[in-house]
């Protein structure tokens, strides 16, 4: 494994997608927050749209567009529900998709939720040299996906897709 650039920070944009939230109560948007300050990261922008694909899809193109942004953290709109409509959203733009990702949030979910892992549509890939993740709403989810899988591999992910 390269680890060369493993101590990098990384600078980072977060949608949270929900109907109801606002800054003040959305928990899992300051959870990733929390856990990506912890590590030094660089939080760029931090937005909340409501779920509708156009919205979402305009958030990840500006910040697809902006140099310093290395990185996209979505949450919420990844279930099953006739308004979850996040995965559709990022789904469409990728370049690349990491299929690794998805499958191992619901094997991790699976041993926290059981069988209730299978409704999640987690998804990971890349939009040209950004990496973007979209991972459902609740705290412990992302808490989950931050701790087990994002952390310890974003700096190596991001320092991937600018290499020449």
């Amino acid at each position: 494994m390269h680890h060369i650039n493993d101590s990098k920070s990384v600078n980072i944009a977060l949608l949270t997608i929900s109907d109801t939230r606002n800054f003040e109560d959305d928990r899992s948007g300051q959870t990733i927050k929390r856990l990506l300050e912890t590590k030094d990261y660089s939080i760029i922008d931090y937005q909340i749209k409501k779920d509708e694909i156009g919205e979402i899809q305009n958030s990840i193109k500006s910040w697809v567009d902006n140099p310093r942004i290395e990185a996209i953290i979505l949450n919420g709109g990844t279930g099953f529900s006739p308004r979850d409509v996040t995965y559709e959203a990022v789904t469409e733009l990728l370049d690349k998709q990491m299929d690794g990702f998805g499958e191992l949030f619901r094997m991790l979910s699976y041993e926290e939720v059981g069988p209730k892992a299978l409704f999640s549509r987690a998804v990971a890939g890349s939009i040209g040299a950004t990496a973007i993740y979209a991972l459902p709403g609740s705290t412990n989810a992302v808490t989950l996906a931050l701790e087990k899988l994002i952390l310890p591999t974003l700096p190596h992910f991001a320092a991937e897709l600018v290499k020449k």
